[in-house]
């Protein structure tokens, strides 16, 4: 036991002497804990993709006093004998959660692809190549819609994987390595939850499944973190090697039934441009005196025209239509004037106050988007209420499938209206200007889902995160790129969408 503790207070010593010299990270090396609940009951949860936990069959590990588990025990106790101090430093990084660590991969992902095409000398601007991933310019484009369809598939996989793993982490109820022997020595805390299939296992393979078809030039990067994500366990002395293949073997099955949804969601069609002269025509056809514009030189395309089309996951069609936002005011009308008025008040004037709050929720080139604000704040909270990694799963998959609808929901009623930005009547912006409609703000859209269903999830938490909300909304009209209706219609409608998120995770099983 002395050799145990000595190993964990070395690990948290190390931890942070890496957190403080290393300058550059943005995301902090979060100490391990074990989960305030494992979730025992968690294998009857109900998924999102697959029929039943045991859809995907994992066979029945040796028993812990056979031949073969003993001697995978014995190479346990070798290999942790021999680890490195950048042994080390990777169990500290993946000891803070399996999915903490790929949902932070994949917003750095959609950050480091979130370049909108330059035009070329013919001016126009190409689209991005998925089978040419790397060539300029780079697949994807990962703007908003993009990035929350990639984390909402990533965090159902996630989540439908770790369901059918408690299932038969219960069934088989293998305990941890250094539970069957008390001389392996571990380099995280152990809980009582079975080893076998190994939980960070089945992440890992999810997460790699789902991000290599999301981001296929990062095929190497995701190569190597898969990698050390299963050899971390080994190292930090937490599992076997069937242990790890077996999560391994789950993970993929389970990710490879979700991209099965994911090739046929209609999403190869989002960017189709042949639409808009009929939403044009349609718009006109309801009273709209100027359509948007491009502000750009040359005209930039609208970005994913018919995303509103692609399937959304909490509700159908039909009630997302029902759900639309009714429209926003005429061109000609008092409630226009008032909100342009209100927006060349801040031009003339605008606070350092709210300056820095449009600046700070901008979330445009190079950003991981308002989308993956939101997930990082989801992870953050699951993280500081220690949540089971399934736990956690679940939370990343409402929040996921709830901006996703957003995402699609808010594509819908920018086409269906297809109303003019701020900038065709004389205002400059102070954030980046966006390549589509305006109404409606899909910040406020995917802030007041989100807000929704944290606040849900938290409900101590519920009150700053209507605030945050509120404050992402009123972002963009700082900003000068909305008008306040915009933002207001988003917002009621991001609620609702939050609320179709909340009503599937009331009905899941999980006690929400």
């Amino acid at each position: 036991m002395k050799k145990k503790h000595l190993s964990l207070i070395l690990l948290a010593a190390f931890s942070l002497v890496v957190s403080s010299c290393n300058k550059d990270l943005e995301e902090p090396l979060r100490e391990a804990y074990i989960p305030a609940k494992l979730d025992e009951k968690g294998g009857t949860w109900k998924t999102y993709i697959l029929a039943s936990s045991d859809e995907v069959a994992v066979a029945e590990p040796k028993a812990a006093g056979s031949t073969e588990y003993q001697a995978e025990l014995a190479k346990l106790k070798t290999t942790i004998s021999t680890i490195t101090p950048e042994n080390k430093k990777a169990v500290a990084y993946w000891g803070a959660g399996a999915v903490y660590r790929w949902n932070e991969i994949a917003r750095e992902l959609a950050a480091r692809y979130n370049l909108p095409p330059a035009s070329n000398a013919e001016g126009k601007y190409p689209v991005p190549d998925a089978a040419n991933p790397l060539a300029d310019p780079k697949f994807p484009f990962a703007n908003p819609p993009y990035v929350s369809r990639a984390i909402a598939y990533l965090s159902v996989a996630q989540y439908d994987a770790l369901v059918a793993a408690w299932n038969y982490k219960y069934k088989y109820n293998r305990k941890a390595p250094s539970k069957n022997d008390a001389t392996v020595s571990t380099l995280l805390p152990v809980s009582d939850l079975p080893s076998y299939p190994s939980e960070d296992a089945v992440v890992a393979a999810a997460s790699y499944t789902i991000l290599a078809a999301m981001f296929p030039g990062e095929v190497p990067l995701l190569d190597a973190k898969l990698a050390e994500a299963k050899n971390a366990r080994i190292w930090g002395g937490m599992n076997v090697d069937s242990d790890i293949s077996a999560g391994d073997a789950l993970g993929k099955a389970v990710a490879a039934k979700v991209m099965g949804r994911a090739r046929t969601d209609g999403m190869s069609g989002a960017n189709n441009q042949t639409v808009n002269a009929a939403a044009i025509a349609n718009a006109k056809a309801q009273g709209l005196k100027s359509e948007w514009l491009s502000q750009e030189m040359p005209a930039r395309p609208p970005m994913l025209p018919n995303y509103g089309t692609v399937m959304p996951w909490n509700f159908d069609k039909a009630t997302m239509i029902a759900m639309r936002p009714g429209p926003p005011p005429g061109l000609d009308s008092d409630g226009f004037k008032t909100a342009l008025d209100e927006l060349k008040k801040i031009d003339k004037g605008q606070t350092r106050e709210q300056a820095r709050i449009a600046n700070y929720w901008s979330d445009g080139a190079g950003s991981y988007t308002p989308p993956g604000h939101w997930h990082r704040t989801a992870a953050n909270l699951c993280f500081q209420n220690k949540l089971s990694e399934l736990a956690t799963a679940r939370v990343q998959a409402l929040l996921g499938t709830s901006q996703m609808d957003a995402a699609i929901a808010c594509w819908d009623t920018k086409n269906y209206y297809y109303y003019p930005r701020p900038q065709q009547f004389g205002l400059k912006t102070s954030v980046g200007l966006p390549n589509f409609q305006s109404y409606t703000s899909g910040h406020s859209t995917f802030s007041g889902a989100a807000a929704h269903v944290l606040g849900s999830i938290f409900p101590a938490e519920a009150e700053k995160m209507t605030a945050l909300a509120q404050e992402a909304s009123n972002s963009r009209v700082y900003g000068l790129i909305h008008f306040r209706f915009d933002c207001t219609a988003g917002l009621e409608h991001g609620k609702k969408i939050g609320q179709a998120a909340i009503a599937r995770g009331k009905a899941d099983g999980s006690g929400l």
